[in-house]
């Protein structure tokens, strides 16, 4: 099972990114989806999820209003839109999929992860 991400790279502070991925292999149209981040130095955080069928998203504070979590069923692909990117923002992110069908915010609860892609906003 394989979940690649891409879309990451350079951005300036204010500036828009979106991130795509794709699984292979496998489709995960019954299982929730969710994106992760790690800045260097620090531990892996939650910054999306969203349920099965796309009716349930949620968001950490320090995201809400500027990241946007959507799917594709059809495609299986999952994306992430990212508006008004800070510094902070800076990390890899990584997709990942759930064992279950909702969304969640642990960690534990994903089973297969994308390799990360990179971003990096510029203040």
């Amino acid at each position: 099972v394989q979940l690649q991400a891409s879309g990451g790279g350079l951005v300036q502070a204010g500036g828009s990114l979106r991130l795509s991925c794709v699984a292979s292999r496998r489709t995960f149209g019954n299982n929730g989806m969710g994106w992760f981040r790690q800045a260097p130095g620090k531990e892996r955080e939650f910054v999306a999820g969203i349920s099965w069928n796309g009716e349930i998203l949620d968001y950490p504070d320090s995201v809400k209003g500027r990241f946007t979590i959507s799917r594709d069923n059809a495609k299986n692909a999952l994306y992430l839109q990212m508006n008004s990117l800070k510094p902070e923002d800076t990390a890899v992110y990584y997709c990942a999929a759930n064992i279950y069908a909702g969304a969640s915010r642990n960690t534990n609860t994903y089973k297969y992860w994308g390799q990360g892609t990179l971003v990096t906003v510029s203040s």
